[in-house]
């Protein structure tokens, strides 16, 4: 059997517990004022990760299209050089063509025949 004594030592601690308690849940009940300043902070947080994540991939990006437009200038330069190297090359054999080959006379001409005409036949 409880005390007298047990039971006043219980009854206050419950009281304390049950004070302490309460204290806790008016802080909750307080709790949803200030819990949109904690969302919006949360979410401030997560979309800065969100944005660093995301300029980190873009600057990730501009740098793999600046690597590649360079790529690709140097490939453009190489494809004109070797345009002019052929344009030089085709000069040159054009050159060569034209020097070991006699210029052609035009063949003569053959006098134009009349087409024959059928001898008219008399009726």
């Amino acid at each position: 059997m409880l005390t007298e004594i047990q039971v006043s030592n219980n009854m206050y601690y419950l009281k304390k517990q049950i004070d302490q308690i309460e204290s806790e849940l008016n802080e909750f009940v307080d709790l949803p004022a200030s819990l949109p300043e904690l969302v919006t902070s949360a979410n401030l947080l997560r979309l800065n990760e969100f944005l660093m994540k995301s300029d980190n991939k873009k600057t990730d990006l501009i740098s793999a299209y600046s690597k590649y437009s360079k790529t690709m200038e140097v490939l453009l330069l190489s494809v004109f050089e070797i345009q002019n190297e052929l344009k030089d090359i085709l000069k040159e054999q054009s050159s060569l063509i034209s020097s070991k080959t006699k210029p052609k006379t035009k063949p003569k001409t053959k006098p134009k025949t009349k087409p024959k005409t059928k001898p008219k036949t008399k009726k």
